[in-house]
């Protein structure tokens, strides 16, 4: 089995909720505090893929950066809305769990099901 990979902020309710879930699935997986080691480009740019979304749908927009940033307003290439997430890790929409070829967001948690 695959193990999971789950993208997190340890003081995250969803990020706890989901790893709580998998706990009890008795599921292999390993976090990564995206906070402590940020993500690369390379890696984000995967993970927006394997969720098969935009950038722009990840963001969360009611962060203080994203206002500051004014993100609601500017027009902005994934490409350099990747590298704003990577600079600004709270722009990130939390968890993201990867397995695979696949990745879904745990909002809410029990989307990690469709993981296991």
């Amino acid at each position: 089995m695959d193990k999971l990979t789950v993208y997190q902020k340890p003081t995250c309710s969803k990020c706890r909720e989901t790893l709580a879930i998998l706990r009890a699935a008795k599921a292999p997986f390993v976090t990564v505090d995206y906070f402590g080691a940020p993500l690369t480009v390379a890696t984000l740019r995967r993970l927006v893929k394997k969720l098969g979304v935009s950038p722009r749908e990840i963001l969360r927009t009611g962060e203080e950066i994203y206002k500051q940033l004014q993100l609601d307003t500017k027009e902005l290439s994934d490409d350099e809305l990747i590298r704003l997430m990577v600079v600004y890790p709270d722009l990130i929409q939390r968890p993201i769990i990867e397995k695979g070829d696949r990745a879904v967001m745990g909002r809410p948690p029990e989307n990690v099901k469709a993981l296991l």
